[in-house]
């Protein structure tokens, strides 16, 4: 019994030595720390530093600072920089990429700018030590960006600018750091300079055009293995960082270009990305702030006046500079005070690059031990000024969203979002269900309902249990992306008159069904004819075809007839078109009647949708090459067709879908059939209108015509 509790006590020595012990005691702060400041309105991420200033060895020595706790910390650091890289709007990054620059370019001159003067005539350092110390102001780590992941704000413009002026400024940062070391060693030559250029050279060439091919390759030879792709994805993360320390530069910036390397290839509503969240946040980001907090010597206030002074003089000089730095891109972008805040917020904390650089610096002997501490110091308090910013900007900007959503977006329709799939074969529903995910509202509490219609006959009961045991694996599917399945069998007679039944009884605004088993619209889908479903089912209808994995599309071509803007269902499909491009990282191209494409761009604009949208003139809908000969295998193709009897309808739009079949047969092609009231309107709107037949006085002639010459056929 006594040697039990002396190897007991033994276990409880600080520093801790047990790795069973040291990862339970981590595993209790990253869950009991954010909870209880909750309660006192603290952000989350201050409760995980200061328990690692407590648990450190500057603290109550709890926990020493090893080579295990280096791992994890390096891994959250690094997990932090990817899904910044990866959560990137693509879209929005590059219609917004001068933004980005210009940002970039202020939080690196301000402070730096700021940061000499105050270094070299006030603190008395060297030429080398001010330039280097002032260059650490100008570098920052996006330690508050797991907020505005959270708050789900991480697409608005402001989180993307800081995202892309991040990895601008802390670039330009760590290449000084490496022309300083240079210089102090006396190796800044020519030959410093090519190797720079080329390394950086052939990662870039590595990891934006090598990369995507093995990972495209990987994801469709491996696509049932789901598990095999998040090893993958995250082997392809630290082998960027390695190829970046190789390049020359911190881990961290290959860590944020394996992000946008992979960005296009992992859609945002993914169950891979969920996953990839999911254990980030969970586990190895919360890790690496502990491990920052176990950097911070609170002793070094008390070990003298030059330390509190040098320590007060930098924190005070890096939050000025980001301040004005974020001032300035909000005078020029004409941005708000929030979102001010938040690029403030989001650009003011010191952790990653900061300490890389003074590190350096110190054991090159650039950098005293005063500058050292005083940085300790200055990344305790800019975390804590940070998240506390971002979080205050992060909770006001998700609000005024959320209102505009309600004013322009009728909100109240997404919120009880509705999304039913009718089954045929379950063999496609895989496929309909992943596009179901992508582009459904994560703000909509209703499941995706998958529907089948069994015969009413002596097998019914038998057909109603096979479906169940088949449907079991796509429920899995959809709680891997943490969507609710909900799963319904029906008896009827007429599979078209089930389809339009439930989905009134369920409420459901778009219906999802799969393409044709045979060629042409005029034969049969689910022992129904096609026109049945169509005409019976009066919600948005989404007849989908994919041939292939959505990571290979490169873009999304819209074809608008004319008029199919004044659609009731229209805002609702413009939205979810503008999901979809959002989700594949890929550009919208509109193929319309200029004065549609101006009406659709109204639209979009009331609807607060930030879609850079492309132009294809189509002046003839009859000529059916000058729709199709721009239109590559890469594209995704989504026609918006009208009943008939709609504002939109012409009967010329019925062959199209045919030709499309036969033309694009690589293609993945959805038909949508949006909710609309069928009410007519006045021509007037299109001048210009040359599309025929125009009226159905000329609808009526044409099809006298066609019957006149069967009749003279069969005579």
């Amino acid at each position: 019994m006594i040697e039990f509790f002396k190897h007991f006590l033994q276990e409880f020595e600080l520093p801790l030595s047990n790795p069973v012990l040291i990862f339970s005691l981590i595993l209790f702060i990253i869950l009991l720390s954010p909870i209880l400041l909750k309660k006192i309105n603290i952000p989350g991420i201050i409760g995980l530093i200061i328990s690692g200033v407590i648990i450190g060895p500057h603290g109550l020595n709890i926990l020493a600072k090893n080579s295990a706790v280096d791992l994890f910390s390096t891994i959250g650091l690094l997990y932090i920089m990817f899904i910044a890289g990866l959560e990137l709007d693509m879209n929005e990054f590059k219609a917004n990429r001068n933004k980005s620059l210009l940002f970039g370019f202020f939080t690196f001159i301000f402070p730096l700018t700021i940061g000499f003067p105050v270094c070299y005539y006030l603190l008395q350092y060297d030429f080398n030590a001010s330039f280097l110390t002032a260059s650490m102001f100008a570098t920052h780590t996006l330690v508050a960006y797991p907020i505005v992941s959270k708050l789900g704000i991480a697409k608005n413009q402001a989180v993307a600018i800081t995202v892309g002026g991040t990895i601008l400024t802390d670039t330009a940062v760590l290449i000084i750091l490496a022309v300083i070391m240079g210089s102090s060693q006396g190796n800044l030559n020519q030959a410093f300079w090519i190797k720079l250029t080329v390394s950086l050279a052939i990662f870039s060439a590595i990891m934006f055009l090598v990369i995507p091919r093995i990972a495209k390759w990987f994801f469709k030879k491996l696509e049932s293995e789901k598990h095999a792709h998040y090893i993958f994805v995250l082997s392809v993360v630290f082998f960027a960082a390695f190829l970046a320390e190789v390049a020359g530069v911190e881990p961290i910036i290959g860590a944020f270009v394996a992000g946008l390397a992979l960005n296009p290839l992992i859609p945002h509503s993914s169950a891979l990305m969920n996953r990839i969240e999911f254990i980030g946040n969970s586990l190895f980001i919360p890790f690496f702030l502990i491990s920052v907090g176990m950097l911070v010597d609170i002793s070094v206030i008390l070990s003298g006046p030059t330390a509190l002074i040098v320590a007060g003089t930098l924190s005070v000089v890096a939050i000025f500079g980001k301040w004005i730095a974020a001032f300035f891109t909000q005078i020029v972008f004409k941005y708000t005070k929030t979102e001010r805040q938040l690029i403030f917020g989001l650009s003011s904390a010191h952790a990653a690059a900061t300490l890389a650089v003074i590190l350096v610096g110190f054991k090159a002997k650039i950098l005293d031990e005063n500058i050292l501490n005083g940085t300790i110091i200055l990344i305790l308090i800019t975390c804590i000024v940070a998240s506390f910013a971002t979080e205050k900007a992060a909770k006001k900007i998700a609000i005024c969203e959320e209102e505009v959503s309600h004013e322009d977006a009728h909100s109240d329709q997404i919120l009880d979002e509705h999304i039913l799939i009718p089954l045929a074969k379950t063999s496609a529903t895989a496929t309909l269900l992943d596009f179901a995910l992508l582009i459904k509202d994560k703000k909509s509490a209703n499941p995706i309902t998958l529907l089948t219609i069994v015969p009413n006959n002596d097998q019914a009961e038998k057909n109603i249990l096979k479906y169940r045991k088949a449907v079991d694996k796509f429920v899995i599917q959809g709680s891997a992306s943490e969507v609710k399945i909900n799963t319904i069998a029906r008896i009827d007679h007429n599979p078209a008159s089930g389809i339009a039944r439930t989905s009134k009884e369920i409420m459901s605004d778009i219906v999802i069904v799969g393409w044709p088993r045979k060629t042409g619209f005029l034969d049969k889908i689910f022992g129904e004819n096609v026109d049945s479903i169509i005409n019976n089912v009066d919600k948005s209808l989404f007849i989908c075809r994919f041939q292939k994995t959505f990571i290979e599309e490169k873009r999304l071509v819209f074809i608008c007839p004319p008029f199919s803007e004044r659609g009731v269902g229209f805002h609702l499909l413009l939205q979810k078109i503008y999901r979809l491009s959002q989700e594949l990282s890929i550009p919208i191209i509109i193929y319309a009647e200029y004065k549609t494409h101006q009406a659709i761009q109204q639209v979009a604009a009331n609807l607060k949708l930030n879609a850079k949208l492309g132009f294809k003139s189509i002046l003839d809908w009859d000529d059916f090459e000058s729709i199709s000969d721009e239109i590559k295998p890469t594209d995704l193709i989504v026609f918006n067709l009208s009943r008939k009897g709609s504002v939109s309808y012409q009967s010329i739009f019925d062959k199209l879908p045919q030709k499309f079949e036969k033309s694009f047969s690589e293609n993945n092609l959805i038909l949508v059939y949006a909710h609309d009231d069928r009410k007519g309107t006045s021509m007037d709107a299109y001048e210009d209108f040359t599309a025929t037949p125009l009226t159905k006085g000329l609808e009526a002639i044409e099809q006298i015509g066609r019957g006149l010459g069967n009749i003279l056929k069969k005579g």
